[in-house]
């Protein structure tokens, strides 16, 4: 292996092991301190922070998909010599139109509160003007929170992730950690939460902001706002803001009419089922972010042959690390949930639904890197198109099965949506990119991982009783985890390969050091 070779996979695994902490700290904000908001404020006013999340899905399709595109241009860039000045001038163009576009959001949203208010979220106890004011300032909070989005895909583009990470966790630990100080020190309200959001969005968009600007290579000029910037990425951009429109509508229209029909309090169980569902984006979220910009500099350079071999190793890397988290919590939902929140009545009404989203979230997953290839490609078409076609035949299905079904409905249809991905998509693109790689994606990337893992946890749930203490509970499924998991390494040919082989070198190392102390 070329040193060449060695210094970028040394960084990629080093970016990948920063993403999964920086992604994985934030996770655990969210798990240890969610019990204490429902605890200090109640169900139904967690129902709103889980419709603030809605309307963060909701208009962040707005930002045309420049967080992105700037992603994958700083990419391309970053491959070819003497592109300081372009790159600068393409942040201050891009950074301009992402401000402006945050700004109306948060307008827009200030300016629909009255009407949400009073005609749409479903309040039993919380006074009107509670309610009304939390909408305002989750306006607030956006307009000045979807920036930071933007100058992370700068950061993570240039491949700073670690940089990125070490901000992430400070902006995790205000938002979740300062959020139940301030509940619990000032006030335990909806209010107070809302306030805190709006003043940790403030310095944590502006750190981020100094980040990126000083992580720019230096200019003899100063960055300028160029119409040619945007003209050059603006089809792409566009791209990514169609496949966003139609994300929205199939991903987020059952929480739309679900906070529509629901109380606040069941729409808040729907909300804290997603919010276990999409835990797995934590580790779906790093691989993509660590290989998107590696992919996008091989496709740059027409290196095809090692886009190929990380491509399939961060496919099985992803089953790996995805299928056995998700296939253990689809078995143990209500046995884990038991652990976790301690109260029956929120259990009882949110567990089937995680057993459900889980299932359609990680398959879900299993298409993160055939969509991160797509994008390296520039081809936004395929996934635009397809979701199109979802949209047409699963819409009006969402729509029937959400209002007889409630949250059940819209999370058997998020199932079949999702399989249509992997049984579809997959197939099509693979008959443009890397071709015949598509049997190799289902059988290795997927289909070994997913049986292994299947045939443990299996047996697992077979053996484990119900009705045993929490801390014994806990113990067996650990245990249960972490032979699903060794199960899921050895199925993946790439990724068995990579753990015999690192764990050779450390006998080795060990051997020579023990050599060397005798």
């Amino acid at each position: 292996m070329s040193i060449h070779k060695f210094i970028n996979m040394d960084r990629l695994t080093i970016n990948m092991i920063a993403n999964f902490f920086g992604r994985g700290w934030s996770a655990l904000m969210g798990i240890v301190f969610i019990p204490l908001y429902i605890n200090f404020m109640g169900i139904e006013s967690y129902g709103l922070v889980g419709f603030f999340t809605t309307l963060q899905a909701v208009f962040a399709i707005l930002n045309l998909g420049l967080s992105t595109t700037l992603n994958r241009e700083l990419a391309r860039f970053s491959v070819t010599a003497e592109k300081s000045q372009a790159m600068r001038d393409l942040v201050r163009t891009l950074e301009v139109v992402y401000w402006g576009l945050a700004l109306s959001i948060g307008a827009l949203v200030v300016g629909l509160s009255p009407f949400l208010a009073r005609s749409w979220v479903n309040a039993d106890t919380l006074p009107a003007e509670v309610t009304q004011k939390s909408l305002l300032l989750m306006g607030l909070v956006m307009a000045f929170q979807l920036p930071m989005d933007f100058y992370s895909g700068g950061l993570l583009g240039l491949q700073k992730q670690i940089l990125y990470n070490v901000l992430n966790v400070a902006w995790s630990t205000l938002r979740f950690a300062g959020a139940a100080m301030a509940l619990h020190f000032i006030s335990p309200t909806i209010i107070t939460f809302f306030e805190w959001q709006i003043m940790v969005s403030i310095i944590s968009t502006g750190l981020m902001a100094t980040a990126l600007w000083r992580s720019l290579p230096p200019s003899d000029q100063r960055a300028k706002f160029r119409i040619s910037a945007w003209n050059s990425v603006s089809r792409f951009a566009m791209g990514i803001s169609g496949i966003s429109i139609t994300v929205l509508f199939l991903a987020q229209l059952d929480k739309i009419i679900l906070s529509k029909i629901l109380s606040l309090e069941f729409f808040g169980y729907y909300t804290l089922a997603w919010t276990v569902a999409n835990g797995l984006t934590i580790i779906t979220g790093s691989v993509f972010t660590a290989m998107f910009p590696v992919f996008s500099q091989h496709v740059a350079s027409a290196n095809t042959e090692e886009l190929k071999r990380l491509y399939h190793r961060g496919c099985q890397l992803v089953s790996v690390l995805i299928l056995p988290a998700a296939i253990l919590v689809a078995f143990f939902a209500k046995d884990l949930l038991g652990i976790w929140i301690r109260d029956s009545s929120t259990v009882t009404n949110t567990y089937p639904l995680v057993r459900l989203l889980i299932i359609g979230t990680a398959l879900n997953s299993l298409m993160n890197l055939p969509y991160a290839l797509q994008l390296a490609y520039s081809w936004t078409s395929l996934v635009f198109y397809t979701n199109i076609i979802s949209i047409i035949i699963l819409v009006p299905a969402l729509v029937v099965t959400t209002l007889y079904f409630g949250g059940i409905g819209a999370a058997s249809v998020w199932i079949a949506l999702n399989s249509g991905y992997v049984l579809i998509q997959v197939h099509i693109m693979h008959r443009r990119l890397l071709r015949g790689g598509q049997w190799r994606w289902y059988f290795e990337d997927v289909g070994y991982p997913m049986t292994a893992t299947l045939s443990v946890i299996s047996l697992g749930h077979f053996l484990i009783r119900d009705r045993m203490p929490f801390s014994i509970l806990l113990v067996n499924l650990t245990i249960l985890f972490a032979f699903a998991l060794m199960s899921a390494v050895f199925a993946a040919p790439q990724i068995r390969a990579w753990f015999l082989s690192a764990i050779e070198r450390w006998i080795k190392v060990f051997c020579k050091n023990l050599g060397k102390a005798i």
